[in-house]
């Protein structure tokens, strides 16, 4: 077996999976889920308001989708969960430090738990490895969050299901693009320096 062989990470596992094992497993899977919880807090303070739209441009669609795919499905699911669940509950970390349930974007939120869902069990299966990989992922979690968001924000709204997507689809297409760029950039950057040290 080549040393690079076998200082490569295998397959199976995510980013989460490469910090050190220890006793207290429970309390770093908690920890992990917590801090993916508030990474999505904070990314969703990072606002723009969109003209004849009830939905902002949020950084917390990027961070969703980053936290299932450094956690993998379950712990991505649970921190998603984690922060629709406290929000809902009152903890202003939505968009523009909002909370409740008796929002148009609540569909959002909810698309973003299963698309870290979806993202993370691709992850484990080396979806984050490599730039066209990375791609493929992050534009099927996108379109997971569009395919419960958009219907939600119609009956949400009463709009109709093309007013929808014109206003909680379209204009988000560029930032979506960029955010998936970052993600082909970054993922398979940060498994090939794990790769190099071992």
């Amino acid at each position: 077996m080549s040393t690079a062989a076998a200082s490569a990470p295998r397959q199976g596992l995510v980013l989460a999976d490469l910090l050190p094992a220890s006793r207290a497993k429970s309390a770093v899977d908690a920890a992990l889920v917590l801090g993916g919880a508030a990474l999505t807090g904070v990314a969703a303070q990072i606002s723009v308001t969109v003209p004849g739209s009830p939905v902002p441009v949020t950084g917390q669609t990027f961070a969703a989708l980053l936290v299932g795919t450094a956690l993998g499905a379950r712990r991505g699911f649970l921190s998603l969960a984690l922060y629709a669940l406290a929000g809902m509950a009152g903890v202003p970390w939505f968009a523009e430090a909002s909370s409740g349930w008796a929002m148009p974007s609540l569909g959002y939120i909810l698309g973003m738990l299963v698309a870290a869902t979806v993202v993370g069990a691709l992850a484990r299966r080396g979806a984050d490895r490599s730039v066209l990989r990375t791609a493929g992922a992050m534009v099927l979690g996108s379109a997971t969050i569009y395919a419960i968001g958009v219907p939600y924000l119609a009956l949400a709204t009463g709009m109709t299901l093309t007013q929808a997507v014109a206003a909680g689809l379209t204009p988000f297409l560029i930032g979506d693009a960029l955010k998936a760029a970052l993600a082909m950039g970054a993922l398979p950057a940060v498994w090939k320096l794990l790769g190099r040290r071992g």
